[in-house]
């Protein structure tokens, strides 16, 4: 049996994923397993582990790593990437390439670290979270507005969202309760792409990096993601920035929380670092 899986969908609807899909079907030394609907990629992983695979890559994007990792979860399976997805947040955490030929023979060659694993209730994620905002907007986006609209899509929704009245959110962590209109956690750096949301975050320093935004209308927002690209977002006087090892997010109001770019219920929810480490496959100067 070969020791490398690569789990992909083959019915994923963009060009830039069949193409991608036409060249995993061709790699060498490994095994494919294909999926066919939503959480397949878990329960393939999951079977993986039992049947011995000492590698399982996930080719595509957050959501699909994230649905791998939930199907690794406790064993010391290595996880590699091939971030052939609408958005590769964790790739480029992990400063893995673009090219498909490069991050294979990362992969081939087989240097890991372990990074912290973070859990949102009982949902296991590895680079962030949201409350809030962004959720709605990954709730409000249909495929086909995306197809029509590409990543105008969501700036489309986000403003759509902003035009409501934000929700009331509380964030209990180390015994204090903060209060805000929109809530992100991150394991990483990065957020939405290469932007350093969480400027102090190291995926292995077993800390939560938690920021808070207290309003959300159309300006608010223009001013924090002016302020995201040139690193000052954490100075405004109504942005809070912390690490924690726990937080908790309640509200009055009916509010989505996404994982990793995926919709996993909402509120309350609680986030913490699980006891379980993630192996990951990275490039030669990414272990520590």
């Amino acid at each position: 049996m070969q020791e490398i899986l690569v789990i992909f969908n083959p019915a994923a609807r963009s060009e830039r994923a069949k193409a991608a899909w036409r060249r995993i079907e061709k790699l060498p030394n490994c095994t494919m397993r294909a999926t066919s609907a939503p959480g397949d990629a878990r329960t393939v992983a999951g079977a993986a582990v039992n049947e011995g695979f000492t590698t399982i890559v996930a080719a595509g994007g957050d959501g699909t790593i994230n649905e791998v990792v939930n199907g690794m979860v406790g064993s010391d399976v290595a996880l590699g990437i091939l971030p052939v997805g609408t958005m590769n947040v964790f790739a480029a955490e992990l400063g893995l390439p673009g090219d498909l030929d490069e991050a294979w023979a990362i992969i081939q060659a087989g240097r890991t670290r372990r990074v912290d694993l973070l859990r949102a209730n009982q949902q296991y994620f590895v680079q962030l979270a949201g409350v809030g905002l962004d959720a709605q907007v990954v709730q409000a986006t249909s495929w086909n507005f995306k197809k029509n609209f590409g990543p105008l899509s969501y700036l489309i929704s986000a403003a759509q969202i902003a035009a409501q009245k934000p929700p009331r959110l509380y964030v209990e962590a180390d015994d204090q309760v903060r209060e805000g209109s929109f809530v992100l956690i991150g394991n990483g750096r990065y957020y939405g792409g290469p932007l350093a949301f969480f400027k102090d975050a190291r995926i292995d320093d077993g800390k939560l990096d938690v920021l808070i935004f207290k309003n959300l209308a159309y300006l608010d927002i223009a001013r924090y993601v002016t302020n995201v690209f040139i690193g000052k977002h954490t100075d405004l006087p109504d942005v809070e920035y912390f690490q924690t090892k726990r937080a908790s997010v309640r509200s009055d109001d009916d509010v989505p929380v996404e994982v990793d770019g995926e919709l996993v219920g909402s509120l309350p929810v609680t986030f913490r670092i699980s006891s379980r480490k993630l192996k990951v496959v990275v490039p030669v100067g990414r272990d520590n």
